[in-house]
């Protein structure tokens, strides 16, 4: 029979009894349903963005497209199943089920953390070193948007070929790392995951954006604005968006690299079972505020969204600045 591991260590049934009572479930569930009809209508409404306006379309909006799809992946699939389950009161997809949802919940994450890197990175180099900036070529972005895809793949796939593993949570209506196995496999795996796609991003983040508000300090005091990119700073003082940038980031990874930090180097026996499932629905959280950040926060994205939800037509509406255009606004065709 298809089985997995309870808090004791005990091999239990897929279906079998979870830590959370049929109310909490439905509770968990609500949430989920909730945040997926939320993030699949945002992120939705930003592809239909990139297919209406044309002037969106250049090297920098293309990892915010790629970032929408890694929501969409989580929304559309990993929050229909798990809500399922809760209103089931267990996992009801079974072993294989079990392996595929995990892998695609971890695939999307570490697809998205790679992503965010990445418009940190072009932030950076398009602010603070406009000499490298403006010999990035479409090329470039190109093979950074797959760097973060490849790496996602990398470490997905990892667990279903035996390094750690996949399993149910103690609440038994969703499956994530395995981390009530903690042996060796699963303290090498942990450890590697969380400074390959936590801590070195947050470090380059947090670099990236200090840099950013440091330049900008030093063009606005000067008065050299108009000589860089304004796209972000237009409606926001970047060091502010800086900061909720990674205040975001921590608030969205932190609970589960919390668990699995206590799992490998505690008892996982004794993580209540509550914070098992703040971790992987604070991670899924960021589904539905990238798009608030990385979108609605821009002036050109704001005048598009407006004019799509007042039914104007294209040339209705003037999403392009008179900011002089680097290369990663550039249309992606150059």
């Amino acid at each position: 029979m298809e089985s997995g591991v309870n808090t004791t260590g005990e091999v239990i049934p897929y279906g079998g009894k979870s830590a959370f009572s049929q109310l909490e479930h439905n509770i968990v569930a609500a949430y989920l349903i909730t945040a997926g009809v939320i993030s699949l209508a945002s992120n939705i409404v930003v592809l239909v963005m990139f297919v209406k306006f044309k002037e969106l379309r250049n090297a920098t909006n293309a990892i915010i497209i790629n970032l929408a799809f890694t929501d969409i992946g989580v929304a559309g699939i990993g929050y229909p199943m798990s809500a399922a389950s809760d209103l089931h009161g267990s996992w009801k997809f079974g072993y294989t089920g079990c392996q595929i949802y995990a892998a695609l919940n971890i695939f999307f994450g570490m697809a998205s953390i790679g992503l965010l890197t990445v418009v940190a990175i072009d932030r950076y180099l398009t602010i603070c070193r406009p000499d490298i900036g403006q010999k990035m070529t479409t090329r470039s972005y190109t093979l950074l948007i797959l760097a973060a895809w490849l790496n996602a793949v990398f470490w997905s796939s990892m667990p279903v070929v035996g390094w750690a593993g996949y399993a149910p949570d103690p609440t038994g209506a969703t499956c994530t790392i395995n981390w009530r196995n903690n042996d060796a496999g699963f303290v090498s795996y942990t450890m590697a995951v969380i400074a390959v796609n936590f801590l070195i991003p947050l470090s380059m983040m947090f670099y990236c954006y200090y840099s950013v508000s440091v330049t900008m300090k030093r063009y606005k005091a000067s008065n050299r604005l108009d000589s860089i990119n304004m796209d972000w700073s237009d409606q926001m003082d970047v060091t502010k968006m800086s900061i909720v940038m990674i205040v975001m980031f921590l608030v969205a990874w932190s609970p589960y690299s919390i668990v699995c930090l206590w799992a490998s180097f505690g008892d996982p026996r004794k993580i209540p079972a509550p914070m098992a499932i703040i971790g992987p629905l604070f991670a899924k959280s960021s589904t539905f505020y990238n798009p608030c950040i990385y979108v609605i926060a821009n002036k050109k994205f704001r005048r598009a969204i407006t004019g799509m939800l007042r039914c104007q037509t294209r040339q209705r509406i003037t999403i392009n600045n008179q900011v002089p255009m680097t290369i990663s606004q550039l249309p992606l065709t150059q």
